[in-house]
């Protein structure tokens, strides 16, 4: 008798572990669907998407008012395709592809945010907390560059521009250079060989070339092929410098030295960047994969594979092309993750070249870069 209540107990106590272990599965699982996921913004997990994406970005931007698409993720955390406007014009957007929710936003055109934009201002007032100011040697990153010849003669009036600059980075061979946009350092592939580089850029100087504000020579720079059927991925240059021209970090408000680490962006990765006009900003990645339309001085570019992101307020504006897209967490370390060169017009929308193709695509120069950082 004692024996049999002992395994009527036992079979008993084995149940009601079982039915907890389900109750506990079952609420774990559940959590997993509602939960906001990390994860699920990785290039891995929306591998999918990306293929759709890839095989229906054509037919969307043959309509003349779309002006990009990406591979993002809806509110509640689900593979998308987003598709940017030039304005709410009605369109022939499917509502789904493939089974994929298509999202469309309307961000205006993509403009270069540099020389395309950004107008002679007053000379900037010389103190060391301003972006646009004379630094002294060595220079930190994130402040105002540009090429000596970056001036346009438009009628009567003079009109010349500047960038920033977005890292320090060296070779093999340790050469030390610095990064920053093609339409900030090559003028959209017109600067003369060699040309002085400068800090600040002009428009921060009332247009005066100032050779006290050489900090370097462009060195290479990837030309930007200006078609809506090209295959564009980078808008960079380098300029050949020195370490006692060039620093590697911020000014103390920015966001410090960056490591030499890269990381890969991911859909829902808090981000941030250090430029000569907003200074420091956050914001969010909202697409990957993205194929945009980039309007310049020279024409129009398609670019492929790039990094979108999103802010409340202005992420970027002129004068901020060629800062440096980095990690934004709790701490410190930061990481680089892409650079910056485009946006829309209230800077809320923001593109970047992957920094892993920034850096490669000066191999084909000869020249493999890193960044020079922590």
């Amino acid at each position: 008798m004692n024996g049999s209540l002992y395994w009527r107990k036992r079979i008993i106590n084995v149940f009601t572990v079982a039915i907890v272990f389900c109750a506990v599965w079952i609420s774990a699982l559940q959590a997993q669907t509602t939960a906001p996921n990390p994860l699920q913004g990785l290039r891995e997990f929306l591998a999918p998407a990306i293929s759709v994406h890839r095989r229906h970005s054509h037919e969307l931007m043959a309509d003349r008012n779309v002006v990009g698409t990406a591979v993002g993720l809806t509110a509640n955390r689900q593979p998308a395709i987003k598709v940017f406007t030039r304005s709410e014009a009605i369109m022939k957007i499917p509502t789904n592809l493939e089974g994929l929710p298509v999202e469309v936003e309307v961000t205006g055109p993509f403009h270069a945010l540099g020389a395309a934009d950004k107008e002679a201002a007053p000379e900037a007032v010389r103190v060391p907390t301003n972006p646009r100011a004379t630094f002294p040697r060595p220079v930190p990153i994130g402040v105002s560059t540009g090429n000596q010849n970056d001036v346009m003669v438009i009628g009567k009036s003079i009109r010349c521009s500047a960038g920033t600059i977005g890292a320090r980075v060296t070779d093999s061979e340790g050469k030390v250079y610095a990064l920053s946009n093609n339409h900030v350092y090559a003028l959209e592939n017109n600067a003369p060989p060699d040309s002085s580089i400068l800090q600040p850029g002009l428009a921060d100087t009332r247009c005066r070339v100032n050779s006290n504000n050489v900090i370097g020579t462009l060195a290479f720079f990837v030309p930007i092929v200006f078609s809506d059927s090209a295959n564009n991925t980078v808008d960079a240059a380098i300029a050949l410098s020195d370490i006692s021209l060039l620093g590697n970090a911020t000014l103390r408000r920015g966001y410090g030295t960056p490591q030499s680490a890269t990381v890969s962006a991911f859909v829902g990765q808090n981000v941030q960047k250090y430029g000569e006009t907003t200074r420091l900003t956050q914001g969010q990645v909202t697409g990957i994969d993205a194929t945009v339309f980039v309007d310049y001085d020279s024409g129009r570019a398609r670019f492929i594979d790039q990094i979108i992101v999103g802010s409340r307020s202005a992420f970027i504006k002129a004068g901020d092309s060629g800062s440096l897209l980095v990690t934004k967490s709790g701490v410190n370390p930061v990481n680089p993750v892409g650079l910056l060169f485009a946006g829309d017009k209230s800077g809320r929308t923001a593109i970047a070249n992957p920094i892993a193709l920034v850096l490669g695509a000066f191999e084909a120069f000869g020249v493999s870069i890193s960044i020079d950082g922590q």
